[in-house]
């Protein structure tokens, strides 16, 4: 897989996690909720899982700009070598700390996800650190 569509993969994942939070208030609009149930600093009942889809998405949003980056200026500047030799990985850890987050949070399973948070910003800082170099 190269940089590009683990980016790509990436941006695709954190898509998917949006989609899970508005799948679930399309189903309640059409079952009689009103649509702005949802604004924000109103408080709304959501069954845990959505609330954990919320939070995985904000987090995956933390993490794609920077992934973003580091890979379109290796791309532009000659280096997607570099990017694609962890690409992937950013991508997997990405992917196994959202599927974490969205099983609970219970302390081990957060410590798992912090794992998996930390794995993609070390690869992304030697991403950084290699396009310094």
């Amino acid at each position: 897989m190269t940089s590009m569509q683990a980016l790509v993969g990436f941006a695709a994942w954190t898509l998917l996690l949006v989609l899970i939070v508005v799948g679930w208030r399309v189903a309640k609009v059409l079952t009689g909720v009103p649509i702005n149930s949802w604004t924000r600093g109103k408080e709304a009942v959501k069954p845990g899982l959505v609330v954990r889809a919320e939070h995985a998405h904000l987090n995956s949003l933390e993490n794609l700009p920077l992934f973003a980056v580091a890979v379109l200026v290796a791309a532009a500047t000659g280096k997607a070598a570099l990017a694609d030799s962890v690409g992937a990985y950013v991508l997997y850890a990405r992917v196994a700390q959202s599927v974490t987050h969205l099983i609970g949070t219970s302390q081990p399973l957060v410590m798992v996800r912090a794992t998996f948070w930390t794995i993609q910003v070390a690869l992304i800082a030697y991403l950084f650190w290699g396009l310094a170099a």
